[in-house]
């Protein structure tokens, strides 16, 4: 199975942090987002990884190479600017991620779920859905008692993770478009399964969310010492 990172997004909330360098390598705990992903999705058994560029994207580049430190072959999808917005980036990267069914990651997030678990479940789509943050307190979906995603509350909110097939952007045209309305399309029609993850994850959108993550993290460190 292959992967897509998301990386293509300005992070303009998080202000001067993302003034010269992209969001996707802003470090948390010593290491880079978009590294820690890698290295994760190496854990997993992925070793072909699509990433897409726009925003500051020559510096993503550099900083990975064609071959990540764990040994993974990295494709890159380059979208210019402005980006093509999640579902527009994907449809671009197509003909990178092939005929299978691929995992996406969203760079901005920090999570320890294990990918690995996305593989075996058998559906169109797999949403990893989380409890809702404060700063997102309404959520995205609800999940059914048989695993179907839906769009009934109680919601959960979407990890920005997710399992999905090609055949779920069929039709689209390449340009921007966002995922959202292409996700509410499948899930009218019960072609996503929900996964709920209860451990560590982190939507690391603002400063003031980036400094509680790396505070939680220290007090883990502290524990575990």
């Amino acid at each position: 199975m292959k992967a897509m990172i998301l990386a293509a997004g300005r992070g303009e909330r998080m202000g001067a942090l993302t003034a010269q360098r992209p969001k996707p390598l802003i470090e948390v705990g010593g290491q880079s987002l978009i590294a820690r992903h890698l290295s994760r999705l190496h854990d997993a058994g992925i070793d072909d990884v699509v990433i897409n560029l726009s925003y500051l994207g020559s510096q993503i580049r550099e900083a990975l190479g064609e071959v990540s430190a764990w040994g993974q072959r990295l494709q890159y999808s380059e979208e210019g600017e402005p980006a093509l917005e999640t579902a527009g980036g994907i449809v671009a990267a197509l003909p990178l991620l092939g005929a299978d069914p691929f995992l996406v990651v969203s760079a901005d997030i920090y999570t320890d779920f294990d990918f690995a678990t996305l593989a075996p479940v058998e559906a169109e789509g797999v949403l990893v859905l989380v409890s809702n943050p404060a700063h997102h307190e309404h959520g995205d979906f609800g999940l059914l008692d048989d695993g179907t995603v839906s769009l009934q509350p109680p919601r959960l909110t979407f990890a920005g993770v997710a399992k999905m097939a090609p055949s779920l952007f069929d039709g689209l045209v390449p340009g921007r478009r966002a995922l959202r309305p292409v996700l509410e399309a499948s899930i009218r029609r019960e072609a996503f399964k929900g996964i709920r993850y209860d451990g560590i994850w982190s939507d690391v959108g603002t400063p003031e969310r980036l400094a509680e993550l790396e505070r939680r993290l220290a007090a883990t460190d502290r524990v575990k010492q």
